[in-house]
């Protein structure tokens, strides 16, 4: 299964942003750092990396945004109640957040949030992503389509997530979180490349068809 320059891009930003809290976590905790402390200093990693990635892109893009609002929000929640499952909690936030966006923009707005992820992980080739949108009706129903699946995928993940905070200990689901966030992105990612395969061989078939 060959993954477009976007994907692979994508997952090694993916890869990074999970990766540093998780690690900052536990490495925290094995050194005696109670479950907030830790939890903290993982979400402010992942803040830091951020700010730094849109330094030096100079561009914020709408996912930095959204989570940079909800690293400060799952902060002060914290912060103000002691309860270290608000940062956990956060990440359901933000795949509901980003799941009802992407199930909007494709059912109802004129760019489906699949197109500006892509733009944003392939900033090169952005102008050109978009000018075969516009001219393409068969790119346009890929997108809608694709936006629509990606958009119900996250959502069922922020659902099993947000059960699963207030089930197990916030030791077991700092890891586990991570895991869904994984295995919910891979199950798209593979439905992406097999949906994408089928409409070239959809496109193919029609040309000699024709």
């Amino acid at each position: 299964m060959r993954l477009d320059a976007g994907t692979t891009a994508m997952i090694r930003s993916m890869v990074a942003d999970l990766g540093l809290p998780v690690i900052t976590y536990y490495g925290l905790h094995a050194l005696g750092a109670d479950d907030t402390t830790a939890l903290l200093a993982g979400t402010l990693a992942a803040g830091a990396r951020l700010v730094w990635v849109a330094v030096r892109s100079r561009t914020v893009n709408y996912f930095s945004m959204v989570m940079g609002a909800l690293f400060g929000v799952g902060l002060l929640f914290t912060l103000l109640t002691g309860d270290p499952r608000f940062l956990l909690i956060k990440h359901s936030v933000l795949s509901a957040v980003i799941g009802s966006l992407f199930l909007i923009t494709g059912l109802r707005g004129s760019k489906p949030l699949t197109l500006s992820a892509q733009q944003s992980f392939m900033p090169a080739k952005a102008a050109d992503l978009a000018a075969e949108y516009a001219s393409n009706p068969a790119v346009r129903r890929g997108h809608r389509v694709a936006s629509v699946v990606w958009g119900a995928g996250w959502l069922v993940e922020a659902v099993v997530r947000a059960a699963l905070v207030y089930l197990l200990p916030v030791d077991v689901m700092v890891g586990l979180s991570t895991v869904l966030t994984v295995i919910t992105f891979t199950l798209l990612i593979g439905w992406n490349a097999r949906y994408i395969a089928a409409r070239k061989r959809a496109a193919v078939g029609a040309l000699a068809i024709a």
